[in-house]
């Protein structure tokens, strides 16, 4: 599986726990952390544990399994590493406070059109 079909498919099970905000930030050749950063926010505790559920769940349904979960049982800032991905689902005013997006400023963003389920690019 490519990697921008792992980033979409996890896009994608977020988006079906209506998580907000859902971002990829393309990393390639920024770092050597991932290739690319999904963020996602939800509205509670609960609402994170949930995202980050579906997304987990989802992709072991494709058979891909985590390297890494961490932040499940808090709720507040749960991160999914899949190597290449690293899923980040936030807290709302969490994800305010650490404000990867400005961290990562130059690195090309996308999101997910609902339509066709495709990541396009926002910027970049």
């Amino acid at each position: 599986m490519e990697i921008i079909d792992k980033v979409t498919a996890c896009a994608g099970f977020a988006d079906e726990k209506k998580a907000k905000d859902v971002v990829a930030l393309e990393l390639f050749g920024l770092t050597d952390v991932a290739d690319y950063f999904l963020l996602a926010s939800g509205t509670s505790e609960r609402h994170v544990r949930t995202i980050a559920e579906s997304v987990e769940t989802g992709m072991k349904q494709m058979g891909i399994k985590p390297y890494s979960l961490e932040g499940h049982d808090e709720g507040r800032w749960v991160i999914i590493d899949y190597r290449s991905v690293i899923v980040h689902v936030f807290l709302e005013p969490l994800r305010e406070l650490y404000d990867l997006e400005s961290l990562w400023i130059e690195a090309p963003r996308y999101r997910l059109n609902k339509e066709n389920k495709h990541l396009e690019v926002e910027n970049g």
